[in-house]
């Protein structure tokens, strides 16, 4: 049966003040190139985020890090020949109206877009 060749997004977490690649983190993108067998991948969207703990700047930093770990990462499992957009947003949102910081922001949020390969 061929392949949807729908877009999807995963999250990739960290460990804190870490950009390194989990083992857990190699599985949810071997699975995300096993999603995307048998399409092709148009755009790879990869945004780096930080969690409100420390210094701005040190944030900022540190999501730019992680969303070049993933990157390169996706690179790895087979997403080689693929336009990369990526960015970072530090800890931009992780404090919401309320004062609250949110918890899981170490991460970067990935989006695949997907199309069926052309018919021969």
């Amino acid at each position: 049966m061929p392949a949807a060749c729908d877009d999807f997004s995963v999250s990739i977490y960290f460990d804190r003040d870490s950009a390194a690649i989990t083992r857990e983190a190699r599985q949810v993108l071997r699975g995300a190139a096993d999603l995307a067998k048998g399409c092709t991948a148009k755009n790879v969207h990869v945004v780096g985020l930080a969690d409100a703990v420390g210094a701005p700047d040190a944030n900022l930093a540190l999501s730019q890090r992680r969303a070049s770990a993933v990157t390169a990462a996706l690179a790895k499992v087979g997403f080689r020949q693929v336009s990369f957009e990526v960015s970072a947003a530090g800890d931009a949102g992780a404090i919401t109206r309320d004062g609250e910081a949110r918890p899981l922001r170490r991460r970067a949020d990935v989006r695949i877009d997907l199309e069926a390969p052309p018919k021969r």
